[in-house]
């Protein structure tokens, strides 16, 4: 069994993973600002803390006696609050959170990033050099948000160049999360349904149709905490499902709203993704479990006959 801390526990994304490590023998500490009244969360310790508060966040951190900590909290919405707010918060947050997981002599760090540190949905336009997107491809935010994660990986490896190996860092860029209950008809984070992004391509198509079960982000926590001491400190991975949240593949979809990407695209033949999460199977033996068409009654995959794509 394993302590870990997990900030923004109390949170859509948080709540799943902390219910998920939990199932899994983990004892968890949920750091939010206000404690939640999940059942998720019913027989896991919470702490209302302002973790913003660097000083708050280093007593908590240290009090909690933890031997990993799972950093999810921030402003987790482009464009959901200022750009300044944003980047304020999330970057306050990394340095207070991370660097006092640090303090308390923490010895497993992890930390959530995001996908739209690659820039796609530029409004001057995104051609990438390949598809599909893997940990290589190069990191070019154009909004606040997308650098404040950025800035989160870039803290791990101010702290990596720090402490060396005494603590083991990690971060990782979970698609497009969809909760449980989303599967079930509720409202995703941006107000729409599973089957409204299915039905309108266009509303998948600024995220470049990525997408992941938030049961399989919990999966991937726990293989990542265990896995820490045995890889490389530092590593970067996507996390994401093994096909696309769309019909149609996306060597015919991608170019419809992504001018240009019409040679880069056309390697996306058939459900595959735009994402690639092969790192996270090579070096943690990770892959994921849920898929949007088991989880919506639809035909399989297999099931499908795709005609030749346009591209």
């Amino acid at each position: 069994m394993t302590r870990i801390v997990v900030t923004g526990g109390a949170g859509r994304v948080g709540r799943t993973l902390v219910a998920g490590l939990a199932a899994r023998g983990h004892d968890i500490v949920s750091l939010d600002r206000a404690v939640s009244d999940s059942p998720d969360l019913a027989e896991v310790e919470q702490i209302a803390v302002d973790l913003t508060d660097a000083d708050a966040a280093a007593s908590v951190l240290a009090a909690s006696r933890a031997d990993a900590l799972i950093h999810l909290a921030a402003i987790a919405v482009p464009f959901s609050a200022p750009e300044d707010v944003i980047m304020r918060t999330n970057a306050g947050l990394a340095i207070s959170v991370l660097g006092g997981a640090v303090a308390a002599g923490i010895g497993r760090i992890v930390a959530a990033s995001s996908p739209t540190v690659i820039g796609y949905g530029a409004p001057r336009g995104w051609v990438p050099d390949r598809l599909p997107l893997d940990e290589t491809s190069p990191a070019q935010p154009w909004n606040a948000y997308a650098l404040s994660k950025l800035l989160i990986e870039q803290t791990i490896g101010m702290l990596q160049r720090q402490t060396g190996d005494d603590v083991r860092f990690a971060a990782f860029r979970p698609c497009y999360v969809i909760a449980p209950e989303e599967w079930a008809g509720a409202p995703t984070q941006q107000g729409h349904t599973v089957r409204d992004r299915l039905d309108d391509p266009a509303l998948s198509a600024p995220a470049i149709f990525n997408y992941v079960d938030a049961r399989d982000v919990a999966d991937f926590a726990d293989t990542l905490i265990a896995a820490l001491p045995d890889i490389p400190s530092g590593e970067t991975f996507f996390v994401g499902a093994a096909d696309a949240l769309a019909r149609r593949p996306l060597a015919e979809l991608v170019p419809q709203f992504h001018p240009g990407t019409e040679e880069v695209a056309a390697a996306l033949t058939g459900t595959t993704p735009a994402f690639s999460s092969a790192k996270a199977e090579r070096l943690l033996g990770w892959r994921p479990r849920h898929d949007w068409r088991t989880e919506l009654g639809e035909p399989a995959a297999s099931d499908l006959a795709f005609p030749a794509s346009r591209s």
